[in-house]
């Protein structure tokens, strides 16, 4: 090991390990035998404890102003997945935008949850239906296409009306990003593609009012739902700089997913900031085109040295 140390090992090791538990995904036993077989260094599972928290001491400030900047920015992105601290459920959150994504590990996934998230936020916001995003308004929100697509599908495999309805609906969202696709690289201009789209938003509207009265119970009340929400499936289209799902802010948290998976959450608050700080770091180097194990070896060299 080299640079400061911290205790018997240097930064660069502290930094290993943190990133090790971190961002791929290793089980403290599993770092604790690599360091012994690779580096030859002996730690025990407190070591390994002990690594994680001078990382996340590290990283505590710039995830702080990470997360400042991008309360501040005019569109972000947001999602969750369910998560566990101390054996109870809890909810991990992120917070999505071009070049950084910050996350947040909560006890609620409904609106408290998500104002703690998005704090002083007050931008166009990018989310699925779930409820907890209900809060926000209308005007400042795009709701996911992605996910309106799967709706549309799950529609059109119902019998009879429902299916109509359902196929419908599924044209005009092909005619739709047909139209989006050309926008997006250069061969169709923004001002036509509202022209375009004008129409087709009220065909839209029509098909799932029809679909209200289908006889499909269930049909009736997801489309209500979606109705009940229709002008923030069109934001993208009335504002430029917003995308019309929420892909980002899912790919932000699959490898969340696979992190919790492995190890069932984590045992204390103090294990969750490591959570939340790693990933914040971690992911918004890769938006970054940035080496992450090098921003947090030199984050910590700058903590260490402090």
């Amino acid at each position: 090991p080299d640079g400061v140390p911290m205790g018997s090992f240097g930064v660069r090791f502290v930094a290993l390990v943190g990133i090790l538990t971190g961002a791929y995904r290793m089980s403290k036993r599993a770092t604790l035998q690599l360091m012994q077989d690779v580096f030859e260094v002996p730690m025990s599972l407190g070591s390994v404890v002990a690594c994680q928290d001078a990382v996340s001491a590290a990283l505590e400030a710039p995830v702080d102003e990470a997360r400042d900047f991008a309360k501040e920015q005019p569109v972000a992105g947001a999602d969750e997945t369910s998560w566990r601290e101390r054996r109870q459920k809890a909810w991990l959150w992120v917070l999505t935008t071009p070049m950084v994504a910050v996350f947040l590990i909560h006890a609620r996934r409904g609106a408290v949850g998500m104002h703690a998230l998005l704090g002083t936020f007050a931008g166009i916001l990018g989310s699925d239906r779930w409820s907890a995003y209900n809060e926000w308004p209308i005007r400042r929100r795009q709701l996911c296409w992605a996910h309106l697509i799967r709706d549309f599908t799950w529609i059109s495999e119902h019998q009879g009306e429902a299916e109509r309805i359902g196929l419908a609906l599924l044209a005009e969202t092909k005619l739709l990003f047909d139209w989006w696709y050309r926008v997006r690289d250069g061969t169709l201009k923004r001002s036509s593609f509202q022209v375009y789209v004008s129409p087709l938003r009220r065909r839209v509207e029509t098909l799932l009012e029809e679909g209200t009265v289908c006889g499909n119970v269930k049909v009736e009340s997801r489309c209500r739902g979606i109705l009940e929400r229709f002008d923030a499936m069109w934001t993208f289209v009335r504002v430029e700089g917003v995308e019309p799902s929420n892909n980002a802010s899912e790919r932000a948290l699959r490898s969340a997913v696979l992190w919790r998976k492995g190890s069932f959450g984590t045992h204390s608050p103090e294990g969750s900031r490591f959570v939340e700080r790693i990933l914040t770091a971690t992911t918004t180097c890769r938006l970054q085109g940035r080496n992450a194990f090098a921003y947090i070896t030199e984050a910590c060299q700058a903590a260490f040295l402090s």
